[in-house]
């Protein structure tokens, strides 16, 4: 693809196939994320694969200590809830959603079912988890530099035939990923990454999430009219 088209192409997919993904094609995935730029060529992220049992055993135990209501013991800032219009940009995106997958407002199962999805990473058959190094935990840059690298694997996904979508839920409970995942203490468990190919029969995939526009984002000085 020419990047043009993975930019402006790629959406966020919810629902995969189960086929599985050869490990060769994730891990040339991953080295072109790694060219993202990092501050000071820190390079803070690392990336733990999951497949198979491992990921199966961190959706039991993400959906089972969720339902239970234990409470989140995500290990990345989370900050306050969203208001105003970034509120109702995250409001307008689950209407679409939503809409697509004909879950009512007041259908409750349906709606619980959405959620369980997350927590089980959308069902897919990988899921990448992004850490960073604890010693740059006080670093702002590496969570910066966390998060372009990590649109850079999607972007990378995009671009050979993969879906992916980032996500909160899958790692909501901490314990059990560093548990089935093996995760280093010297890690903080930042995100995760559903990887798999699309099930284009899944209609929230064809959802497109809207886009401000350069005129509402931008400034621009010193240029000509």
């Amino acid at each position: 693809m020419q990047f043009d088209e993975v930019v402006t192409g790629r959406r966020s997919i919810r629902g995969y196939k189960s086929d599985p993904v050869p490990k060769a094609l994730i891990e040339e995935v991953l080295a072109l994320a790694m060219r993202s730029p990092s501050s000071m060529n820190t390079q803070p992220w690392n990336f733990t694969v999951l497949s198979g049992e491992p990921l199966d055993l961190i959706r039991a135990g993400n959906t089972e200590r969720n339902l239970a209501g234990v409470p989140h013991s995500r290990e990345f800032r989370i900050g306050q809830p969203f208001a105003g219009q970034h509120r109702d940009r995250q409001v307008g995106v689950a209407k679409q959603l939503f809409a697509a997958m004909d879950i009512a407002r007041d259908d409750k199962e349906k709606r619980q079912d959405w959620v369980l999805r997350g927590f089980r990473q959308f069902d897919a058959p990988v899921c990448v988890i992004i850490t960073y190094d604890a010693v740059l935990a006080d670093s702002d840059d590496t969570a910066f530099d966390c998060g372009a690298v990590t649109t850079a694997l999607v972007n990378a996904a995009w671009s050979r035939g993969l879906g992916a979508v980032i996500n909160s839920q899958g790692i909501m409970q901490s314990p059990v990923v560093r548990e089935h995942a093996k995760i280093a203490d010297d890690q903080v468990i930042m995100k995760a990454v559903a990887l798999g190919w699309p099930d284009d029969s899944f209609p929230a995939n064809a959802v497109v999430s809207e886009r401000k526009s350069v005129a509402e984002a931008a400034s621009f000085l010193g240029f000509p009219d």
